[in-house]
């Protein structure tokens, strides 16, 4: 079987599944495992750079994300020809949200256009338990249905594990924020990851969109630890601009402010939000963690 991974989760879950000599095609954004950079790219982000190349500030990639929505235009461009030549078997894309990854839609029909017979698979999870579930499917849509069930059920032990360690702990409130300008909170799974780490997320709701807040309404959570985690930011990004939000009144009262990777464990819903999970739990309650992902986050206070 070829297959062909059009968002960063997926191509995770492949590999997890040890399907990576079957991965024909990725992303530009599918950098784990390493691996990943070997395959041909058959998606590419528009979003324009800075004017020296840099990467554009938190508000100017906000403002230019939310103008595409509203006109409809595309974030990523797909390289049909690049897809035609690869012939893929399964195509596993989302339509979870238009910021991420190729919609299935446009997949469909670029499929259609040269007559390929492909199957699209869909991953949307909302909730930590639909994370996992994407194993699974992904490994029935390869025909390797056993397999997928073996990884799922380990990635459900570890969360087990991870809440027996902590359910004595006292659940300190939680604020992660997702970004900066403007503050968003981390929606969908990422409330659920917190509470399984023996957190109170405070402000999001589990399954619900990531939604962009003010910075009163997140001084008015009154959070003792707040992560931040920004979506497709690595941990030396996120360390950067965490660093700057450190003087923000309405951050004072927080006992801890944490840098973290989101990229890796928790804006990509796949096997590593468990070891996000892990994190979480080493950062909230340390005398009871176990263990935690290395240089996964930076305490900044």
């Amino acid at each position: 079987m070829r297959i062909l991974s059009l968002l960063p989760s997926a191509t995770e879950i492949v590999f997890a599944l040890g399907l990576g000599d079957s991965l024909v095609g990725v992303t530009a954004e599918c950098d784990y495992p390493p691996e990943a950079a070997e395959k041909t790219v058959v998606s590419i982000p528009a979003l324009p750079a800075g004017g020296d190349g840099a990467r554009l500030s938190a508000a100017a990639v906000d403002a230019v994300v939310a103008e595409a929505v509203a006109s409809g235009t595309a974030l990523y461009r797909l390289d049909e020809a690049a897809l035609a030549a690869l012939g893929p078997d399964l195509v596993l894309a989302q339509d979870l949200c238009v910021v991420c990854a190729v919609p299935s839609g446009a997949v469909t029909e670029a499929l259609d256009r040269f007559g390929a017979a492909a199957t699209v698979v869909s991953l949307d999870p909302r909730h930590l338990d639909e994370v996992i579930a994407g194993v699974t499917a992904v490994a029935e849509a390869a025909g390797v249905g056993e397999r997928g069930r073996a990884v799922a059920a380990g990635l459900e032990a570890r969360l087990a594990a991870v809440g027996e360690r902590v359910a004595g702990a006292r659940r300190r409130r939680v604020v992660e924020l997702e970004w900066s300008d403007p503050p968003y909170l981390g929606g969908h799974w990422v409330p659920e990851m917190v509470a399984a780490a023996g957190g109170m997320c405070v402000g999001a709701s589990p399954g619900a969109p990531s939604a962009p807040v003010s910075w009163a309404a997140v001084g008015r959570a009154e959070a003792e630890v707040v992560v931040f985690a920004p979506c497709g930011y690595g941990l030396a990004e996120a360390v950067a601009e965490g660093e700057a939000l450190l003087g923000r009144p309405e951050l004072a009262a927080a006992a801890e402010v944490w840098a973290a990777d989101g990229s890796a464990y928790f804006s990509r819903p796949g096997p590593r939000v468990v070891d996000g999970v892990e994190l979480l739990a080493a950062m909230l309650h340390p005398e009871c963690a176990g263990p935690t992902v290395e240089a996964g986050a930076t305490r900044l206070r």
